[in-house]
């Protein structure tokens, strides 16, 4: 396969209005004005986001203009994809900016920002939240009640009973117009996106008389099916420390494997439908999760880092080591500190709360001890705090 051809198959659940008709315009010659939006909802991008990133990064590297777009209008109004209920909070502006402010950082390891052919960064509230009255009224003339109501969710939140808040469910058109503000050719998101991003189709050819194309990539998901992603807890994020990005991909189904080679790295597709087979006919998957797992370390970090990630994994998790280097570190002036302060203090945990279930829960010890909240633990050379299964801590005196 050409480079096309790889780019409007591999890793591409659908395209609209089809395939055949992007690939004549694509061979054709014409350069593409295209665009992937996040909603920074979260504060990191993680290894589900990067199927759709690598795909910009196929469009750049083929000359054509690539816009990453920070949600920062659309992540008021809250995107209901992919979830049950209606949202308990909904974020402000300046919230949605604070969040993003490290996305660049994460997804330039992948696409480039600067150098030949930059990918551009906006922001969509930049238009959004400029829209009048008039200009809402003129968005929503486009769509009725009854196409909207159509979106599967929607409808099994109402067999449930559970409610559709309206601020939810004017997202589509915001999502839309914002294909519309930026004059795109195409659009480029997870299928959980295919309604929102055909909102889009549709006010392009109503606004602005033109086509708009719309490309899906398939959701990363674990071994039951399950997406992998900050709505269903199960987080790998691009920037988690090498130690814990290795055991993490570890950690995932064996029938996983395949889908991630797929989707998030360059091996050769007869190689991986090789090991597929391989796996089928009863090989232990362990070797191909382990080159995966050095594959996505070396990607999002680098060969090095990839390499001692696996040695740890080696020692720690199958030989009942402790590692050579922790991938959060506790600094102290004091002898002794709660095991608490040292959990937030680190960053293996969020909050106080998080820290505090996790020591309820048994799930933080040192040298075969489960700690306590409020049981000051004694601040030594060479302290290793294991935290869970896969985050270590170590203690800095300074």
């Amino acid at each position: 396969m050409d480079a096309i051809d790889t780019l409007l198959s591999r890793g591409v659940d659908s395209v609209y209005p089809s395939r055949e008709e992007l690939a004549k315009v694509l061979r054709a010659g014409k350069k593409l004005t295209l665009y992937q939006g996040f909603d920074p909802t979260g504060t990191q991008l993680h290894i589900g986001h990067a199927v759709a990133i690598r795909k910009l990064r196929q469009f750049q590297d083929l000359g054509h203009r690539v816009i990453f777009l920070i949600g920062d209008g659309t992540g008021q109004a809250g995107d209901p994809s992919g979830k049950s209920t209606s949202r308990d909070k909904f974020y402000t502006r300046e919230e949605l900016r604070a969040n993003a402010r490290d996305y660049v950082r994460q997804a330039g390891q992948i696409v480039r920002f600067k150098g030949d052919n930059p990918v551009e960064i906006r922001y969509n509230s930049d238009w959004l939240n400029k829209l009048t009255l008039v200009d809402i009224l003129g968005i929503a003339q486009h769509f009725s009640v009854q196409q909207l109501i159509e979106r599967d969710m929607y409808r099994e939140r109402m067999k449930r009973e559970e409610s559709i808040n309206l601020r939810e469910f004017l997202y589509p058109l915001l999502q839309g117009y914002d294909s519309v503000a930026m004059k795109v050719d195409l659009e480029l998101g997870g299928t959980d996106q295919t309604f929102n991003m055909l909102a889009g189709r549709t006010l392009v050819k109503a606004m602005l008389g033109k086509e708009k194309f719309v490309m899906t990539v398939p959701l990363l998901t674990d071994a039951r099916g399950t997406k992998i992603g900050k709505t269903e807890g199960n987080v790998i994020a691009i920037t988690d420390p090498p130690g814990e990005l290795y055991a993490k991909i570890m950690n995932l189904g064996d029938d996983a494997i395949i889908n991630c080679f797929m989707l998030l790295t360059d091996l050769r597709e007869d190689d991986i439908r090789t090991m597929e087979g391989e796996m089928q006919g009863g090989i232990n998957p362990m070797q191909y999760k382990k080159k995966l797992a050095f594959e996505l370390t070396r990607t999002f970090h680098d060969a090095a880092a990839a390499g001692r990630a696996e040695t740890e994994f080696e020692s720690v998790h199958q030989k009942g080591g402790l590692p050579a280097e922790a991938g959060y570190v506790f600094e102290s002036r004091e002898r002794s500190a709660d095991p608490v302060e040292i959990l937030v203090g680190s960053g293996a945990t969020a909050s106080r709360s998080e820290a505090k279930r996790l020591i309820d829960q048994n799930a933080v010890e040192t040298g075969g001890v489960i700690l306590k909240a409020g049981t000051p633990l004694r601040i030594g050379k060479g302290v290793i705090i294991k935290v869970g299964k896969k985050k270590f801590i170590s203690i800095k005196t300074i």
